[in-house]
This record gives structure tokens, sequence and C-alpha cells, in this order.
């Protein structure tokens, strides 16, 4: 099929995602054809720097030749079996790698096919415990605690504890009620308030919801360290820690959402790792698969699990489930994966990647219009705004975020922004010649969009 048509069938009758179809209509987006390591290759053979790790998921390059070489293998043997009923040699090695490689203490693996559906399993599971367990409470644990501009995904329990207005106000009528609370990222404080006055507040605040709310609370779910569709939030040293220490103490699960931020995106494997934090829930997907095929994983503890153990009499099983539950293609793709992690020295060369990435963003240290930049692992953040000083936004209409990610695909790499928050995500696996690319392409960007923008 020629370009011009495959553009005209994508213009009349794809919808895609997070888009306003008469913007993409106009752009004449590059239509990605294959892809080469780092790269991504469009019809037309021009090639991208993928720098947003085609959305976060991609860890080891494209078409690497270990995972090519899994899926084939596992395709000779079959491609999907159901786990209903049935067990599956790739899901059951893969649990017994997770469960390895895991924090101490989280036993059981439950998959599914995305991240949503992986924190909406943790909400369901979480909720269910609470009914079940030994000794349940007086009073119903009908509320869940979440984190100011948190993201969990699409569906509707996972908007339920998320908080990005443009993203979930719509769905309102639908959603259950949480507690949210305040973002420790300082940058966005109340004016007239210091860094350390905001942290003080936020910590309090913390305690006092937790404590208000506890009797009812049946989890608490939070991205550690790094709030990643909030534009790279990060949170200040310690909170997950206290955190975890609050829930312990209230008796309130914690659901680690590390879809984002696991498998080495923030320098360890797990971002709990760097807090000494055992959560009693774990969920992972994107990078799972190394950005090859759909899978999720929410992992738990065995006190947990028991209780939803019990006769079949009792109807006490977790009813949910996916078709494509604990796929062969993936579990294999997940697999090979996670053997490069340890063949390839993949976390040494993201603690590499972290300080090329430390040293050329101090290039923007002084940038009239950025006010910011948020940094961690491999995970980057720069705010673009108006005015350094005062912290005034661009003007919406600019959508200067959006200039900068067309003024990069012009010279070959490919980001996405949120907002006016310039998101640089390279794969933990990338080179770091790439690296330096990357960073090269996107700061000219940022000056060339801001000079059409400001001239």
């Amino acid at each position: 099929m020629q370009p011009e048509e495959l553009r005209q069938i994508d213009n009349e009758h794809l919808w895609h995602p997070f888009t306003q179809m008469r913007g993409h209509r106009a752009e004449n987006v590059p239509l990605i054809e294959s892809g080469d390591g780092f790269y991504l290759i469009d019809v037309e053979g021009r090639r991208y720097l993928d720098g947003v790790s085609s959305l976060w998921c991609n860890v080891h390059g494209h078409r690497v030749p270990e995972l090519d070489q899994a899926v084939r293998d596992q395709l000779d043997r079959i491609a999907h079996s159901t786990l209903l009923g049935l067990g599956s040699v790739p899901s059951i090695e893969l649990a017994g790698e997770l469960v390895k490689r895991a924090p101490e203490g989280l036993t059981k693996v439950f998959y599914s096919d995305s991240g949503s559906t992986a924190v909406e399993i943790a909400l369901k599971m979480a909720f269910q415990y609470h009914n079940q367990k030994p000794n349940p409470d007086a009073q119903s644990r009908d509320l869940f605690a979440c984190m100011q501009h948190a993201y969990h995904g699409d569906t509707i329990g996972s908007v339920s504890v998320g908080g990005i207005s443009i993203f979930h106000e719509i769905f309102g009528k639908l959603l259950f009620h949480s507690v949210q609370m305040p973002c420790p990222a300082a940058y966005h404080r109340p004016e007239g308030m210091s860094e350390a006055d905001y942290h003080a507040h936020c910590y309090a605040e913390l305690e006092r919801l937790l404590a208000e709310n506890h009797t009812r609370l049946a989890a608490f779910v939070i991205e550690p360290l790094v709030q990643g569709a909030a534009g790279m939030q990060m949170h200040p040293p310690g909170y997950l820690k206290r955190v975890r220490e609050l829930t312990t103490r209230y008796g309130i699960p914690l659901i680690a959402d590390e879809v984002a931020v696991g498998l080495g995106r923030t320098g360890t494997m797990f971002a709990c790792e760097q807090e000494g934090v055992t959560p009693d829930f774990l969920c992972l997907a994107k990078g799972i698969t190394g950005g090859y095929l759909p899978l999720a994983v929410t992992m738990t503890t065995d006190e947990i699990a028991a209780a939803f153990e019990g006769e079949h009499t009792d109807y006490n099983a977790f009813y949910h489930g996916h078709t494509y539950t604990g796929n062969a293609l993936a579990c294999a793709a997940a697999l090979a994966t996670l053997e490069l992690f340890d063949s390839q020295n993949t976390l040494e060369n993201v603690k590499a990647n972290e300080q090329i990435l430390a040293e050329r963003l101090a290039e923007l240290k002084d940038h009239p219009h950025v006010g910011e930049v948020r940094h961690k692992g491999t995970m980057v953040g720069i705010e673009l705004v108006a005015n350094r000083e005062t912290r005034e936004a661009f003007p919406a209409d600019r959508r200067m975020g959006h200039q900068v990610t067309l003024a990069a695909r012009e010279q070959g790499v490919i980001i996405r922004p949120l907002g006016d928050v310039v998101i640089l995500m390279p794969a933990p696996g990338m080179p770091a010649a790439q690296i330096h690319e990357l960073c090269d392409v996107v700061f000219a960007a940022i000056d060339k969009a801001i000079s059409l923008q400001v001239a």
C-alpha cells in the first residue's frame, strides 16, 4: 500500500488515543513501518530516534535479536492458550522469575494486558480482601487514597484514583470517591510558601488524611518516586517510605503502580527498592515485554491471597480475568527481556545514562524559558514557561510543548510532551551516543520553537 493511501485511511478511519483528530489530520504525522535498534523508520524511509521509547515501554530497542527469537520460538509451540482451567509454561516460568526479582514477600502473580488493568485488579483485590479477610472490619472499606495529579490508566476504577482534570473530569459522574493527598512536588506550590514549608504541609496532610479516613480506606495507590503523566513530578526523598510507614500503622494496603517507573526507569529494577519499601501490591506493564507485546502483572502477598482461598461453595475466588491473560507470546518476550537485563547489564547502563542526562540537562539551568528540569533515572521532564522568574506559563493556545515536538521531529527525533512539559524517556538500554543525540536535538528544538513563538 502506498504512503498516500495509508495516510488517507489513517485520516478517515483510525481514531488515535489522546488525540484531537482534526489537528492530527492536518499534521501529516510519520507513519512508522519498521524499527532498527533505537530508531523508528517511516514509510518514506526517514529515520527517527525513539526519544520516548514508544510511550515509555521499549527497553532494549526495536528488532532485538534475542527478543525476536524468543517470540519466534514460542510461536513454533503455541501463540496462546487460556489460563482458565489450564496452565501455560511461559506464564509459569515468568511468574517464578518475577517473584525472584520483586521485593521480598510479593509471591503471587496475576496477569492482565495493560497498566490500567493491572491497577484495576489491585483495587478490586484490595476491596475484596477486606470483605473476606479474617475478622473483617465493622465499617466497610469503601474508599481509596491516591495522589493529587495521579494517573493510573483509563479504565473506570483506575480513573477513579486519578487526578488529572483534562483526562478525568468529564467522567466524574461514573467514578467512585477517593481521598487525594497533595502532591509533594514543590515547583507548583502555593504562592508565598517556601519549598520546605510546602513539603512539611504535604507530610502533615498525608498523616491527617490517612488518620481521619483509615477505617474506610481499602488501599493507598501511588506511583513511587515519580508521577509520570503529571509531568514527571518528583517526590522528595523519604516520601514513599513515610507513606509505607503510615499505611502499615493504619492497616491500609499499599499499591505501588510501577507501570511507568519500574523495570529500570528510575535507576533500579523497581522504584520501591530505593526507599526499602515492599508494597502489598506491585503493578507492572509497559516495559515488562521490552515493549514488544501487551502484558501486565499485579503481584501481591500470601496474606492477601489467603483471603481468596476456600471451598468452591464459598464463592470467594477472585472473579476477574481477561481472554489473553498470561498470553504465551507475551510471557516469552517478558522472560527474554528479563534475561537481557542481566546479560546486557541494563541497570548499569541506566546509571551511566542518568549521569550523562544530569550533565546535559545542566545546560538548561539558566534558560529563560525553562522553569524546572525534573530528572530521575532515564525519566526527564523539562517544563517550559513564558517567564522563568515569575513562573508564568505560556498561553495554552500556543501549545509550546507540541511545537517543540514538531521541531524535534524535523531533526529526526520523536518525543511527546505533557502539555508544556517536554518529556525525554530514552529506553533503559539506549547507548550513550544516542542519549547525546536526543539532548542535542531536543535542546535545539526548544530554542527554535520558542524563538518562533516569542518573536
